[in-house]
């Protein structure tokens, strides 16, 4: 049964079962890669720290493409433009009202939740394609919008604006790289979080419902417009949080950094990852920071040709991306232990 179907039957109730796309991983395995997550930045360098953070910063930024995609069904080539807005939001806070780095989070994330919603309300008129064009747009606009004169002493033009990087707080014994991936660990988890019960709640319920059959969903008094507006504010509010903790994380934001290679870099995450499987976000956000490098290893002069090579190999042997693998795994799992 869809969800639609499901959200037709129950008079557009909440449906208790968990959305097969909310699928996230079990208990165990849960807990396993959240220890390797904590026990990790103590053995290796501080390169790799950065790496691993900037990995759970991109992996918010997809989950939130995710919620939108996955959950609604529209589709945006725009994040770079809600995470640029989170990036200048938190940079000119710390750095001209010196206003803490924590409290700044939840405030980029208010004003891009903002510019969400207010974009989702012209939007409402498209859908697919088009859609995807008008958020095409967004994104293209944005780093040229970042440079105008009047906002240059605010944003600091094309030289953009530095952003210094906090201590470990409490004199705890820790580099600043490491504070900072625990940092942003922890509000990752809580956001991880936060994404997999409003997907299991009435309005997540109402998300799918609009993504399977908007007619359907309308026609049992689902509010189209209200949900489609809404996901687009969550979605912009999560990226403008994992664009905050990407100016704090790089120490520096410029209106070039949130270019359209940034939002298809993203979307290309969600894909590699499995659309609407919210694991997969940090999945496919691996992909995009750590395959680039791996083919420019194999060949400087030709990385984007083997980027692409690479690519097109993980699309044609996993076309659903990372979830794919995971449900392979699960079948596999299951066998082993029957026999």
């Amino acid at each position: 049964m869809s969800a639609a179907e499901e959200v037709v039957a129950e008079g557009h109730q909440a449906v208790e079962a968990v959305p097969k796309r909310a699928m996230t991983l079990g208990t165990g395995t849960s807990l396993v890669v959240l220890a390797a997550l904590l026990i990790a930045p103590v053995f290796v360098k501080n390169f790799i720290i950065f790496q691993m953070t900037m990995l759970l910063i991109y992996g918010l930024a997809v989950l939130a493409l995710n919620i939108l995609t996955g959950g609604s069904g529209q589709f945006s080539l725009g994040q770079s433009a809600f995470y640029a807005v989170g990036a200048y939001t938190t940079a000119v806070l710390m750095e001209y009202f010196n206003v803490n780095y924590a409290l700044t989070l939840p405030i980029a994330g208010v004003v891009c939740f903002g510019f969400g919603f207010l974009f989702g309300q012209p939007a409402l008129r498209l859908s697919g394609v088009y859609l995807a064009l008008a958020t095409f747009a967004l994104a293209t606009a944005m780093p040229q919008l970042l440079k105008l004169n009047f906002l240059e002493h605010w944003t600091g033009g094309v030289q953009g604006l530095v952003v210094t990087k906090p201590d470990a707080p409490f004199g705890l014994p820790m580099s600043q790289d490491m504070w900072l991936y625990y940092f942003t660990l922890a509000v990752t988890l809580a956001i991880y979080v936060f994404s997999v019960n409003l997907l299991r709640s009435r309005s997540g319920r109402a998300f799918m419902a609009i993504r399977d059959n908007e007619i359907a969903a309308s026609s049992m008094g689902v509010n189209v417009a209200l949900y489609k507006t809404l996901a687009f504010g969550v979605s912009a509010g999560i990226t403008g949080i994992a664009g905050a903790l990407g100016a704090i994380a790089v120490q520096f934001v410029a209106p070039d950094s949130f270019t359209i290679n940034l939002a298809i870099s993203l979307f290309l995450g969600m894909v590699v990852g499995g659309v609407g499987w919210l694991p997969g976000s940090f999945v496919g956000a691996a992909f995009i920071i750590f395959v680039p490098n791996i083919a420019e290893g194999i060949s400087k002069g030709l990385s984007g040709a083997v980027f692409g090579v690479l690519l097109f190999l993980v699309i044609y042997l996993v076309p659903h991306g990372a979830r794919q693998l995971a449900i392979l795994g699960q079948q596999l799992s299951g066998k082993l232990r029957k026999t």
